[in-house]
């Protein structure tokens, strides 16, 4: 990270995405150890569980055709039947290992990741070793900061569901429908802006989880906090990433899971989906510690890079967070 902390806060999307770029091409070496170990598996759970889950629902939507058009109580219904349960616990059990395993590999890939760049940060030497030692110690923070904001969307997803079915009930049954219509459009978008703005905070929260002492619910305040004066920064690049992820994800649908194209051919589009989107994860990563940095000049603090270096270094096999003493939030002036 060749820019000095001062010029960061005037930083916008593009210079964002550049310095990330350039921070991947600088350290392509362990970031692509990094990538090898644990972004390309994360990315191939995620492409996996996208093929494994449409054909087990196909079947299932299938099965449940054929059973609508089955007598009742005959023994070719109850085998169907069975079938059908059978699929559905399989895809249950599955889905259940699915999100265990991405958990567990999208944080040890936020860990392993931010940590690397805040060496680059502070121009340490780094080694691929190094980080996955310090990696487990990092994760268990990152993970209580998940829980927290888990635990966040919980209750919001469950506010805005008793919200939602209050309009139902006033609107649509004792007022008029297009009343209820109008005040329905105008709830979802009230909640897709705060759900863009709690994942917003999670994924800063998670860089600040290993970066700083906080954690938890005391991360989440320091990330939104942060994040003031660039949300708007923050939802560009979000936005750019999802549309990416969700472009990736939708040619793997078409040209793989449905594809028409022959067995060679999905194999080859599926290489290139997957490709694509293990870069894209990394760039996504990079670019959080990236918005870390930027966040915090454009508010003036600054980081003191030799007590960073200190306790970004391993004692004993330990990770030693930052405390405040040791992160200087001093003021300077531009």
């Amino acid at each position: 990270m060749d820019r000095e902390q001062e010029e960061m806060q005037f930083l916008g999307v593009f210079g964002i995405f550049k310095e990330a770029n350039k921070i991947i091409i600088s350290c392509h070496k362990i970031l692509s150890q990094i990538t090898l170990s644990l972004i390309l598996p994360l990315s191939l759970l995620i492409l996996i569980h996208i093929e494994v889950s449409d054909v087990v629902f196909d079947k299932i939507i299938h099965n449940e055709v054929n059973l609508s058009e089955t007598q009742v109580g005959s023994p070719k219904y109850d085998k169907i039947s069975d079938l059908i349960s059978s699929e559905w616990t399989f895809l249950f059990l599955f889905k259940l290992v699915y999100l265990i395993f991405l958990l567990t590999f999208s944080l040890l890939s936020t860990s392993a990741v931010v940590y690397t760049i805040a060496c680059v940060y502070t121009a340490r030497d780094l080694s691929f070793r190094k980080v996955m030692s310090v990696v487990p110690k990092v994760w268990k923070r990152v993970m209580v900061t998940f829980l927290w904001t888990f635990l966040a969307f919980f209750i919001y997803n469950v506010a805005a569901t008793i919200v939602m079915l209050f309009i139902f009930f006033l609107f649509f049954v004792f007022v008029s429908y297009k009343a209820g219509l109008g005040f329905l459009i105008v709830f979802s978008v009230i909640y897709v802006v705060g759900f863009v703005y709690l994942s917003l905070i999670w994924h800063l929260a998670g860089v600040v989880s290993v970066l700083e002492e906080a954690r938890g619910i005391q991360a989440m305040n320091r990330s939104k906090a942060l994040m003031k004066g660039k949300m708007l920064t923050a939802i560009c690049i979000y936005g750019v990433l999802s549309l990416m992820t969700f472009g990736i994800q939708f040619a793997f649908q078409k040209l793989v899971v449905h594809g028409g194209v022959g067995n060679l051919g999905r194999v080859v589009y599926g290489v290139v989906c997957l490709l694509a989107s293990v870069k894209l994860m990394l760039f996504g990563l990079v670019i959080q510690t990236v918005l870390y940095f930027v966040c915090k000049s454009y508010h003036h603090e600054n980081i003191d890079k030799s007590a960073l270096s200190d306790h970004l270094e391993v004692y004993l096999g330990e990770y030693v967070p930052l405390t405040a003493k040791d992160v200087q939030l001093e003021q300077y002036h531009v």
